[in-house]
């Protein structure tokens, strides 16, 4: 039997589990590794990224997209530790990830040498399975153990490997291990179904506030809720999964919510939580009976005091449900928060239309409604941007990805490498805050390399605007909220990309239409009025407290008159 580079039979078990690019730049403890996937080039693209994080959050976004297993690799020490920003992306919104990370020569590690860390220790909190290997004979088996478990636990794997060991030669077979993953069909107990039956046939005003495990079952979701009369309210995650006008939609809830949404999450009577994990507790009801459909047994009760847990993909068991559940004829409480929601619509539509000068974020979204294709993939940066994006641009059947319980800023530009990747035919746009932008906008030069014409819209406001906002919201005069303004045009032709500055209304629709039929990567950069993202819902404590730091500015800065004040606290209203 021949012998193999253990590097090679690593790539070929890649090939084995349709791992077809990985993200990462090459250095000298993976170095070994990259010369066999140079050897692969035709079977495995490896995408050179010029920032790991970037790599790691490619490899998540990829994850979030396709249901398939993202992969990025680093060399030891400061690339290891530039991954750990996508990895706990990939940990917080549970989608699987593989990290191939270098290490010193097995003959140096433990010696303080040079790059050395303890990598064991600095995965440890967010790998569902993180090894170091200690010889060349068990990486085989460590990688199929570790693509499985990332698959299973939803989540990142790491192998900690010193490169001299992709070099060893070794036989192929025999394997301890097996390539391939069967994901388990569960299904909650038929009693437990019943009790959930129950519940619901009983119910008079049912509200369902679904995520992201309802990605791939919209029709499913909307053929339930319309049987029981419930409205639908969706969680930051789970945007796309029903189009913004459908009739049984409330939009989103929380902080980038609508009202419609926050008020009948409140006053329902039963609450059925359908593939989310939803973190604010504040935004939920203080005591109402609650129904939960999770396929991770761990999370069921953990967000909320639900009566009935089901514990099952969302996909298979709503149809259950539906052809169970008694057909509600009462629709008076749908109705009414569907009444309220056409008025929302109307609203919102009528501040899109607006005439303005400087530029408003939500003229902006309606302007790219227009020039977005409806397969296109959106992936949604964090800050002010998430609230105008979810709130102002017309979901129609556009995908929706985002960094959602992590939340990190930078996402917006990775996603959107990975989208165009996972998906080359499709049209891509990155939607960014000037703030998260710049914290991995070198990674533009990528796009360009590979020829990824990607769109990436920027809204400057030469603010950290969420958190000025939230300053704001505590009572607190802002500090260090203000950025120094970039002309990311400019830096996106001197990437090799194009460039586009907009900073009259009058260009938004020219300038996006030209953008938009290149068939090149390009940044567009839109220069925005600083504007805070109000809620649709705010408490008493926030007007107190945002009336507060109103009260503070104008008494410490004298270019803040009374009519400005005015039209800052009719914000609230």
């Amino acid at each position: 039997m021949s012998h193999k580079r253990t590097g090679e039979i690593l790539t070929d078990l890649m090939e084995q589990w349709e791992i077809d690019h990985i993200y990462g730049m090459p250095g000298d403890s993976i170095n070994e590794f990259i010369d066999d996937l140079r050897k692969k080039e035709e079977q495995i693209k490896f995408l050179q990224i010029r920032h790991e994080e970037t790599g790691a959050l490619a490899a998540s976004a990829y994850a979030k997209l396709t249901g398939k297993i993202g992969a990025c690799l680093s060399i030891a020490g400061p690339g290891a530790i530039h991954l750990l920003n996508g990895l706990y992306d990939a940990k917080e919104d549970g989608v699987p990830l593989l990290a191939i990370v270098g290490q010193v020569s097995s003959n140096a590690v433990g010696t303080d040498a040079f790059q050395e860390i303890n990598l064991e220790r600095l995965f440890e909190d967010v790998a569902v399975f993180n090894q170091a290997a200690v010889s060349a004979e068990q990486l085989p088996d460590l990688f199929n153990m570790a693509v499985r478990a990332a698959y299973a636990k939803k989540g990142p794997a790491v192998i900690i490997v010193p490169d001299d060991l992709f070099a060893e030669k070794q036989k192929s077979e025999p394997s301890l291990t097996a390539v391939g993953y069967n994901q388990p069909m569960i299904m909650p107990e038929e009693t437990t179904i019943s009790a959930a039956l129950e519940l619901i046939n009983n119910a008079e005003k049912p509200v369902i506030l679904a995520g992201k495990g309802c990605v791939k079952s919209g029709n499913e979701l909307a053929e339930f809720a319309d049987k029981i009369k419930a409205p639908i309210v969706l969680s930051l995650l789970g945007k796309g999964i029903i189009p913004d006008y459908h009739e049984l939609n409330l939009g989103q809830h929380g902080q980038i919510g609508t009202k419609p949404a926050y008020q009948a999450v409140m006053d329902s009577d039963l609450l059925l939580l359908i593939g989310t994990t939803f973190p604010y507790r504040e935004f939920l009801p203080d005591n109402t009976k609650a129904i939960q459909i999770e396929i991770d047994p761990s999370k069921i009760g953990n967000f909320y005091p639900v009566i009935e847990g089901l514990c099952g993909d969302a996909s298979k068991i709503l149809p259950k449900l539906t052809s169970l559940v008694a057909k509600k004829k009462d629709s008076k409480s749908l109705n009414k928060y569907q009444e309220k929601m056409k008025k929302w619509h109307i609203e919102m539509k009528r501040i899109k239309e607006e005439i303005a000068n400087p530029i408003q974020a939500p003229q902006l979204m309606n302007e790219l409604g227009n020039v977005v294709d409806k397969s296109a993939i959106i992936s949604c940066d964090v800050g002010n941007v998430t609230v105008w994006t979810v709130r102002f641009f017309p979901f129609i059947s556009q995908q929706f990805i985002a960094s959602g319980r992590l939340a990190t800023m930078g996402f917006g530009l990775p996603g959107a490498i990975a989208s165009q990747v996972a998906y080359p035919e499709r049209q891509v746009v990155a939607i960014c805050g000037d703030g998260g932008f710049a914290m991995g906008m070198q990674d533009f030069v990528t796009a360009v390399k590979y020829d990824l014409p990607i769109k990436v819209v920027v809204l400057n406001n030469s603010k950290i605007g969420m958190i000025k906002y939230e300053q704001e919201e505590m009572g607190h005069l802002n500090y260090k909220t203000d950025m120094q303004d970039i002309d990311f045009a400019a830096f996106a032709k001197a990437s090799g990309g194009e460039g586009y500055r907009i900073e009259k209304q009058e260009d938004l629709e020219n300038s996006l239409k030209q953008a938009f039929m290149s068939d090149k990567p390009a940044v567009i950069d839109v220069a925005i009025e600083d504007m805070a993202p109000l809620p649709g819902r705010i408490t008493y404590d926030q007007a107190i407290k945002y009336s507060e730091y109103l009260i503070k500015e104008f008494f410490t800065n004298n270019k803040l008159d009374f009519p400005d004040m005015g039209r800052a606290a009719k914000r609230l209203l």
